[in-house]
């Protein structure tokens, strides 16, 4: 067990990623609790009022991507917008466009996914003491799965589904409770879901951020706009002595100490290789080609991210429209209603 002092030389060591830690553990944490709140209110319905009502919290629609995308569409194309669940557009849209500027800050700082999956990889290297990153050859098979997953949720709700289609999606009982269906479906889990997640913990214990890295669709198309190299990580070649520390702690495998600058669509701004690197100014962010202080781009991404759910929220486009009558009449028989 650390001792205070123990605890606090850790820190000063490692002041990014202990903050950038905090900031994972307690944002997971607020959302337990955001999932407690959205049971009890499943929970009222569920048992025809006889347990306290308690307002549906929006953030969970935030865990509703493929429903957003289809009311991204439909928002770009004729206007309308989603009011059915606005929150999960709202931050469905906002995270897609931080990719131009952010990268994958997202991924690396807040997603309760990334940070389950990136504590795993860290108990695993307790564990084997050292990292396994799979062969160059593999990397590259095992990147392209959420590629292809990507390209097909979008051919499905892009290209083959209809605009007439998207809407009565968006407006039909399904999607209206599809948030509720979402939290049954892991209240009670097949035989086949939970091995399914083991295996997916097994291989996060030995390859670290497996699902982030390999699986993770959203992520991919999070990382679609860092494509246009905005901000970057640049290394200076001439004061670089090889140590290849950057590397090491690449939680998403990154060969930082052969690249002249990370432009890779996996790179999550979570600032381990600066903070590993021993020499000053070897390893610096810029935006648009100037150097900027390592904290700005996370710390303008979550202040970022605040203002959108303070400005949504005071302009009317966070709260959902649906009725507690329609709950009334929807919830209760929400195990036979489907798309």
């Amino acid at each position: 067990m650390l001792n205070t002092s123990t605890l606090k030389r850790k820190i000063k060591r490692k002041p990014i990623q202990w903050t950038r830690h905090s900031v994972q553990i307690g944002f997971s944490l607020f959302l337990l609790f955001v999932g407690w709140q959205f049971y009890q209110f499943y929970a009222h319905f569920e048992s025809l009022g006889a347990t306290p009502y308690v307002e549906k919290p929006p953030a969970v629609e935030g865990f509703l991507p493929i429903g957003s995308l289809v009311a991204l569409k439909v928002w770009i194309t004729t206007g309308e917008f989603d009011f059915i669940h606005p929150a999960g557009l709202i931050l469905f849209t906002f995270l897609i466009l931080s990719g131009f500027l952010f990268r994958k800050a997202f991924c690396g700082w807040l997603c309760p996914v990334g940070t389950v999956s990136e504590f795993l990889g860290i108990f695993g290297r307790k564990i084997m003491k050292k990292k396994i990153n799979p062969p160059k050859w593999l990397r590259w098979i095992l990147y392209s799965i959420k590629y292809l997953l990507l390209v097909v949720f979008l051919k499905v709700i892009i290209v083959d589904m209809s605009i007439p289609a998207s809407k009565d999606f968006l407006y039909s009982p399904y999607n209206k409770v599809a948030d509720v269906k979402m939290m049954l479906f892991f209240l009670d889990l097949s035989a086949v879901a939970i091995k399914v997640l083991l295996v997916l913990a097994l291989l996060g214990i030995f390859i670290q951020n497996f699902w982030c890295r390999y699986l993770c669709p959203y992520g991919a198309l999070i990382g679609l706009g860092s494509l246009f190299r905005i901000t970057k990580i640049k290394r200076n070649e001439s004061t670089c002595i090889d140590c290849n520390q950057c590397t090491r702690v690449c939680p998403q495998g990154i060969s930082v100490a052969k690249l002249k600058a990370v432009t890779t669509p996996e790179c999550t701004s979570c600032l381990s290789c600066i903070e590993a690197c021993p020499v000053k100014d070897t390893l610096s962010m810029t935006v648009a080609g100037k150097k900027v202080n390592k904290w700005a781009v996370p710390t303008s991404f979550l202040v970022l991210f605040t203002i959108v759910i303070i400005v949504a929220k005071a302009t009317g486009y966070w709260d959902s429209t649906i009725t507690y009558e329609e709950f009334q009449e929807l919830i209760p028989i929400v195990n036979y209603l489907s798309h």
